[in-house]
């Protein structure tokens, strides 16, 4: 059936077209041992940070972080946007993904899971909620970092099938803002 010119789209392909915010690296580390997953499924509940993320219970660092309910957020800039698909495609159970991917662990403040060197941002977080039906996180960012000096500064998007955007322009409508100052 079509409307005007709408065409449909399979349903289980929706998510396409909504996929949420930028590819993500996430960080776990359980006695001492420290792993890395690429995840793109994750969204901002809160300004706080409260920040939501969708793992399968076949990932690696899902009982990882069942257990130790606290990781880093590692947001990499479109400079090792080869690495991180790449670590996606491999599990920690059986890799040393810092090593295998020449990345750099910094300690970091809060939690136990290292910040990674190459990324833009790292935001160290504690798992607040799960919800086991959908594998979803509830996190609260406790400290976050950005490295200034870095000159990549875009990051890129899952598209959900293989394909990934980077950011581009940037469109300043802050004077349109009106209801909402705070956040200009």
């Amino acid at each position: 059936m079509r409307y005007h010119n709408f065409a449909e789209v399979p349903l289980y392909k929706a998510f396409e077209f909504i996929e949420p915010g930028p590819v993500i690296l996430l960080v776990t580390s359980e006695d001492g041992k420290p792993n890395i997953m690429t995840l793109s499924w994750s969204v901002l509940i809160d300004f706080d940070p409260i920040i939501g993320c969708v793992l399968s219970p076949g990932d690696y660092s899902y009982e990882i972080l069942r257990k130790t309910k606290e990781c880093v957020l590692a947001i990499p800039a479109a400079d090792i946007i080869e690495k991180a698909v790449q670590i996606g495609n491999c599990s920690g159970e059986d890799t040393d993904k810092f090593q295998k991917f020449a990345l750099s662990p910094l300690k970091a403040s809060h939690v136990k899971a290292p910040l990674i060197k190459e990324c833009l941002v790292n935001i160290e977080c504690i798992v607040t909620d799960i919800i086991d039906k959908y594998g979803l996180f509830v996190m609260e960012g406790v400290k976050a970092w950005i490295d200034k000096d870095k000159s990549e500064k875009r990051t890129f998007h899952a598209n959900g099938d293989g394909t990934f955007v980077i950011d581009g322009e940037i469109k300043n409508l802050k004077h349109l803002m009106t209801k909402w100052q705070q956040f200009t």
